[in-house]
């Protein structure tokens, strides 16, 4: 039988035993993460802001009739581009001729009177009064003549402005009538297409400031140019310029509107279209661009890189962001030239870690121009 104090003994050595045993790594140190890292220089970046803006017609008319009758026919071919004064609908003229002949035969027996009364009056056989009256006829009936005449050249509708018109909301057979609520068809000028865009007081309170401190310059004589992404996203090939801004501030929306203007030689702006315009607003001449993939967003949402510092280790810095430029974003706040931020690795490290740093090979060159921009939310 074993003896308890042995048994003891055998369970000490068992477990010493066991402490002396190791893993092959204990007692190695630990791996230095490695990490890229771009360094960061102040280059001009020309601020822009892309803002949603529909496209409006520069002039459009809505054709209606300004006499009564039955439409005989329609002289145009829908959809398709038709000048001022151009035909477009013939309504039935029997009655305007008619009264117009009759108007006609009127003033000239009225006329025919007052010249006949003219001697007798001068004569003094007649009374001036009654060559007053005549002479007052004749021009009455003159006038009935011109109002035959027009209503007459009525019953032809014609185009009031040039343009691309419409369908046709009538047929022949239709009646129509002078003062009627419905048009008969719409003219729309496409060439040139104006868009209205509604960009925030705020923002352009800010962007006026920023300017006459001097922190921002002007965008120079194309300051006011405007370029446009269209539905698809795809970008229009004519640039446009800003016509004017509205100098009351919506209450409603707290915005102005601005206008530009777009040449459309091919009419592939249309009225009502959902577009989104880039406007130039000036350089920023000690700009800083950082990689869109170093910057991270902490629980407060607020955004954050990863600095390496001088002695190698890690430093975890917020900052404040701008506009998305290229993929890359404007820092506001919190850098500073010269400073080398983490852009891959991060998964890897944290504040206060030593980390081996190298160039990250593949950094595009910011160029200080956008295609297309955005605002951080964060640097609001």
């Amino acid at each position: 039988m074993t003896h308890p104090k042995l048994l003891i003994i055998s369970m000490f050595l068992l477990i010493a035993g066991c402490d002396d045993s190791t893993s092959p790594t204990a007692g190695q140190p630990a791996a230095i993460p490695q990490v890229s890292i771009v360094t960061l220089h102040t280059q001009p970046v020309t601020l822009t802001t892309q803002l949603p803006g529909r496209t409006t017609a520069v002039k459009g008319a809505e054709v209606r009739p300004q006499v009564d009758g039955i439409i005989l026919k329609r002289l145009f071919t829908e959809g398709a581009e038709v000048k001022a004064g151009q035909p477009l609908y013939q309504i039935d003229p029997a009655t305007y001729q008619a009264a117009y002949d009759k108007a006609q035969a009127t003033f000239a027996n009225a006329a025919a009177l007052a010249k006949r009364y003219k001697p007798l009056s001068e004569a003094h056989a007649v009374s001036g009064q009654v060559y007053d009256d005549a002479v007052a006829a004749a021009k009455e009936a003159a006038a009935d003549v011109e109002t035959a005449r027009v209503n007459l050249n009525y019953t032809q509708v014609k185009a009031p402005i040039s343009g691309h018109i419409g369908r046709s909301i009538y047929t022949e057979g239709a009646l129509v009538t002078s003062g009627q609520t419905s048009y008969l068809t719409t003219i729309q000028q496409l060439d040139p297409m104006y868009v209205d865009i509604s960009e925030s007081s705020q923002d352009l309170l800010r962007l006026r400031r920023a300017l006459a401190q001097g922190h921002l310059k002007s965008a120079g004589d194309n300051a006011a140019a405007v370029q446009l992404t269209l539905e698809d996203g795809s970008i229009y090939q004519q640039e446009g310029k800003l016509e004017f801004s509205e100098v009351t501030v919506d209450e409603g929306t707290g915005s102005v509107t601005l206008r530009a203007s777009f040449p459309n030689p091919h009419n592939e702006l249309l009225p009502g279209m959902f577009v989104h315009a880039v406007l130039r607003q000036g350089v920023q001449e000690q700009g800083i661009l950082i990689p869109q993939e170093a910057v991270g967003h902490d629980v407060k949402g607020k955004p954050y890189v990863y600095v390496v510092k001088t002695d190698g280790t890690i430093e975890q810095r917020t900052v404040a962001t701008g506009e998305m430029i290229d993929g890359e974003w404007l820092v506001v706040q919190g850098l500073q030239a010269g400073e080398r931020v983490v852009t891959d690795g991060l998964q890897n490290i944290r504040a206060g870690i030593k980390v081996n740093a190298s160039e990250r090979r593949n950094a595009v060159a910011s160029t200080g121009s956008n295609n297309s921009s955005m605002t951080d939310p964060s640097a609001q």
